[in-house]
């Protein structure tokens, strides 16, 4: 990987383009500390880490729990990417324009902007109220006779702030290496890890002064170490598997030459859909906590029940996130991979995999590999994802053991697994966009480089 960006950087146009990634990566950084009218930043409260809100401060790197410009992050152009590949497989319409090319790629980038600024505005309302909920808005904001105008600006600050994330990450598409909105979300990730490893320190620091539990907590973190640089290596292997199907081509005359005749391969990545299945599912499983922290149910009633039995300190919560991280990993690898327009595409050329017949056998046979490379992914995915949350909740629930001093034995070490409840997600984020990226450049610094391959 270093090798490759030292490559990168001695080239003056991908030069550019990763200063030019640098440089939208600083805008963005800037505008999470720009803060908005009328709101009490220090009022903020969104709890641990732990927490579904404390992971969607993570991913808006810092600026949720800040109040700023930025609050809300990738979230809606996320949700609206979502919806609308969704739309595309139900809808003919928009099955027939992404199958138009550049223009049909064009009009649904628009509808996908439309969506967007749709979504920011019900989001910004929600967190509007939320912030009124939590008592971080000034007297001017609620109580006064502008009230409502204040209300305006806030919610149209954090709109814009959308929009202008949304505009960002197309800015990196177009001008930089690509990835645009997943580069973003891995320089909100990366960033928090500063303020992670704070807490780490202080809780140290707080264990040696009172004297309690410190060697325990330090055997978790280094196990925690170890964990993470595990599942850093597992999710760099699963990402370069591959299973290749054999292809023969036929020998053919067109004139005086000859063509064909050769051995070739289809490769199909065990990790097709990359980091996008885990981004949906999460994108999915905050709204049930979103909707809660607005419209707080009374304490005993079947609604608070309801979200209890779906939040992140829930068992369902891990086993709706495997599932849809599964399902969605299933769904991405349908809508880009087509067995049978693969399957004609090898037989218009005179090609055959060895021992399947060439049409309707070869995409079942296609079909059939795809979907079991598909599902080895997709579990893979879905246990470095959901390993540490169940971690976490085992170690939360043997806290409550009151036997011999099991409870205070675990408190400890449960203080440390509540600030790593989410890492398998950011892991395979941060790692999934790191080698994407790095492909990205390989790709372009190819292109650059093609003369020397032919000569």
């Amino acid at each position: 990987m270093f090798k490759t960006l030292a490559k990168a950087w001695s080239i003056k146009d991908l030069r550019d383009k990763l200063l030019f990634v640098l440089a939208i990566i600083l805008v963005y950084r800037i505008g999470t500390s720009i803060p908005v009218p009328f709101v009490y930043s220090t009022a903020i409260s969104l709890g641990s880490s732990s927490t579904i809100f404390g992971f969607l401060n993570t991913l808006a790197g810092g600026a949720l729990e800040q109040g700023s410009l930025f609050a809300l992050g990738v979230s809606p152009y996320i949700t609206a990417s979502i919806v609308i590949q969704l739309l595309t497989v139900a809808i003919p319409a928009l099955e027939r324009l992404s199958k138009l090319g550049e223009e049909g790629k064009k009009k649904i980038n628009f509808i996908t902007r439309i969506l967007t600024i749709a979504i920011s505005i019900v989001s910004a309302i929600g967190y509007y109220l939320i912030l009124k909920k939590m008592g971080a808005l000034t007297p001017f904001a609620t109580e006064g006779a502008y009230w409502g105008f204040a209300a305006v600006v806030i919610v149209a600050c954090y709109v814009a702030g959308s929009c202008v994330v949304m505009w960002l990450g197309e800015k990196i598409n177009e001008h930089g290496i690509g990835n645009g909105i997943s580069i973003i979300l891995f320089a909100n990730i990366v960033s928090r890890g500063g303020p992670l490893l704070l807490n780490f320190i202080s809780m140290f620091q707080y264990e040696y002064y009172n004297n309690t539990h410190v060697i325990g907590s330090a055997i978790f973190t280094v196990l925690a170490i170890v964990a993470m640089l595990a599942m850093i290596w597992f999710v760099i292997y699963i990402s370069d598997s591959e299973r290749r199907i054999p292809v023969q081509y036929a020998k053919r005359v067109v004139g005086r030459k000859m063509y064909g005749g050769q051995n070739s391969n289809i490769p199909l990545k065990v990790n097709m859909a990359g980091v996008m299945p885990i981004i949906f599912a999460n994108a999915i499983l905050t709204l049930p906590s979103t909707i809660a922290m607005i419209f707080t149910p009374e304490s005993g009633s079947f609604w608070e029940g309801v979200v209890n039995f779906f939040s992140n300190t829930s068992p369902v919560y891990a086993i709706l996130q495997f599932v849809l991280i599964l399902a969605f990993a299933y769904f991405y690898v349908a809508i880009s991979f087509n067995p049978t327009e693969v399957s004609g595409n090898i037989q218009k050329n005179g090609g055959a995999v060895p021992g399947i017949r060439p049409g309707k056998a070869t995409a079942d046979f296609i079909k059939k590999v795809l979907s079991k490379v598909t599902f080895i992914g997709a579990i893979s995915l879905s246990i470095i994802a959901v390993l540490p949350l169940v971690a976490y909740l085992i170690l939360n629930a043997m806290t409550g053991i009151d036997a011999a001093g099991a409870a205070a034995t675990f408190t400890a070490i449960t203080s440390y697994a509540s600030e790593l409840a989410f890492s398998g997600t950011s892991v395979v984020i941060v790692v999934g966009v790191i080698i994407e990226t790095v492909k990205e450049i390989e790709a372009q610094m190819t292109m650059r480089n093609y003369k020397g391959f032919l000569g």
